[in-house]
């Protein structure tokens, strides 16, 4: 009898001084989700334990194991990384707090490019706390980006009634502007539309593309970026067979609810995009590093150190990102078997015609 372990999902436990392994051991608390994956967390049996320790009311099993090849379907499973003690001190941004992470992470990622899991889903890491003389990155997504010699990628938080795409990410306010071109945003569209297709089966997205500027610049009174980028590069993206509108202003855009009218919105910077997400998302969200090869997902929050170790975090998003990347997973299978047909390609092609003679600019 041969037992269904659905994808292998495997996770990072971001700082060990933050939330994150709280998060998994409250995820896996409920087996209903081992029925659907088999999960495999790279760390050590006693960080697991130190924290399962804080938290007596929940109750998980694990299978330790030294390959991935050994994991246990239908059961929570701990790939040793280290064996040593390590120092935990929940709460506070420590050296070897960020360290034990990125070793965590690294671990994860060779077993992603071996094809040894399906997925990644990754806990939070502090930017301070993980940099090291052999790790030099600003997040995931760039360390993720270079691991798997990704031309671009790009930043799509994902939530029941909504998804939102970052032009820039993060990069200081006063940064923003300069690093706004027409082949950067045409490459992210690119990446946007692909992505939709590819991991949400959404055979003909339509995208919105914010300004940059209070009321989208004003026809050129409060800045020209729409005029002179933005919008140009709007009307080329459309000739490369994809349904995009824009630039819209932000302010007016999610207020009115439009985002409710298109399959992904692009911001052009972190907060124009997050804080409308984070306010407005329907269930719990999760990023999505669009554009890479692998499929990687996180919840859409930070190491929470203020709450560490308090049993207080909740771990709704953490699961959101877990079923996220199933999801994902399975739709990109499925994606491949349909595209295998090309006279289907040939009449998608001709409807998505259609559709663009009808749409107003």
């Amino acid at each position: 009898m041969i037992v269904k372990k659905g994808p292998v999902i495997g996770i990072s436990v971001g700082d060990m001084n933050g939330i994150g392994i709280e998060l998994i051991i409250k995820t896996f608390s409920d087996s209903r989700i081992t029925e659907l994956c088999t999960p495999v967390i790279f760390a050590s049996n006693k960080v697991i334990n130190f924290y399962r320790k804080l938290m007596p009311e929940v109750n998980i099993n694990y299978n330790n194991i030294k390959e991935v090849s050994k994991a246990n379907p239908k059961q929570l499973n701990i790939l040793s990384v280290w064996e040593e003690d390590v120092e935990i001190t929940p709460g506070q941004a420590t050296e070897i707090g960020g360290k034990y992470g990125v070793l965590s992470l690294q671990a994860a990622v060779s077993a992603l490019k071996a094809k040894e899991i399906d997925a990644l889903v990754t806990a939070p890491l502090n930017k301070q706390t993980m940099q090291s003389g052999d790790f030099n990155f600003t997040g995931h997504t760039p360390y993720l980006k270079e691991a798997f010699k990704a031309d671009e990628v790009l930043m799509l938080m994902v939530a029941e009634n909504m998804k939102v795409a970052l032009l820039t990410e993060h990069v200081a306010i006063g940064d923003v502007a300069k690093n706004i071109t027409k082949e950067q945003i045409i490459k992210k569209i690119t990446i946007l539309k692909t992505s939709l297709k590819k991991d949400f089966g959404i055979d003909r997205p339509k995208i919105a593309v914010l300004g940059l500027n209070p009321h989208a610049g004003d026809g050129g009174l409060v800045g020209r970026e729409e005029k002179e980028i933005i919008r140009p590069a709007v009307l080329e993206a459309k000739k490369n067979d994809c349904t995009v509108l824009g630039p819209y202003s932000a302010d007016a855009f999610f207020a009115r609810g439009s985002h409710e009218k298109f399959d992904a919105v692009l911001a052009m910077y972190h907060d124009q995009g997050l804080i409308p997400f984070k306010s407005l998302a329907i269930g719990e969200g999760t990023n999505f590093t669009a554009g890479l090869s692998v499929i990687r997902t996180s919840p859409d929050h930070g190491t929470a150190f203020d709450i560490a170790g308090k049993n207080l975090a909740d771990e709704s998003s953490f699961r959101q990102a877990i079923f996220t990347a199933m999801d994902i997973f399975e739709t990109r299978m499925g994606y491949a078997e349909r595209t295998k047909n090309p006279l289907r390609k040939i009449s998608l092609h001709v409807v998505a015609n259609a559709v663009d003679e009808k749409i107003e600019e």
